[in-house]
């Protein structure tokens, strides 16, 4: 699986997650009739919101993603192509946080109420990450892919030939001007 196509997934799925998270809180705090717990909620949700948005705002890549785009293996060959096998490996904690979160829903809505803001912020943090790295791509001509390994194992990456950009720049003169 590329590492731009992971990286979308990780933002699309925190966010479903956050989505998620963020009906069952409501829908319980709604059955227990509690108001203010809606509203405290909505409050974190803007506050996790803005500190994502803080934590997401330059176009570069971050540091971590910066040392494991360096580390990568350079390969001539596309490893296996599963990317569903990939998700779940690498995923599985965001997988794990919301089935606990949505079983503790019936008895504490306000736990998946925080949860979902947890998810909110990280979908937020990672949300430029994938154009950075497809800038790098584009710019030194290679493709960064997940590297297979097991979920307890840290994610490693491979790095593939891919097609360089080469963008051209006109020298022009200014027009002198006639006097």
């Amino acid at each position: 699986m590329r590492f731009v196509d992971f990286l979308r997934a990780t933002v699309l799925s925190s966010a479903a997650t956050a989505s998620l998270l963020g009906a069952l809180a409501v829908t319980g705090a709604s059955r227990e009739g509690d108001s203010v717990l809606v509203l405290a909620l909505a409050g974190w949700w803007v506050v996790c919101a803005g500190y994502g948005l803080y934590l997401g705002r330059r176009d570069e890549v971050n540091p971590g993603i910066r040392r494991l785009v360096a580390s990568a293996r350079a390969t001539p060959t596309l490893p296996e192509a599963r990317a569903g096998r990939v998700l779940l490996n690498r995923l599985w904690p965001l997988l794990l946080l919301t089935l606990v979160a949505a079983g503790l829903s019936f008895l504490f809505p306000q736990v998946p109420g925080i949860f979902a803001g947890g998810a909110i912020i990280w979908a937020f943090h990672w949300r430029r990450q994938d154009g950075a790295v497809a800038a790098i791509e584009e710019r030194d001509g290679v493709r960064f892919f997940l590297e297979t390994r097991k979920a307890w194992e840290p994610i490693a990456l491979v790095r593939t030939p891919g097609f360089k950009a080469s963008f051209f720049e006109l020298d022009r003169a200014p027009a002198e001007t006639a006097g």
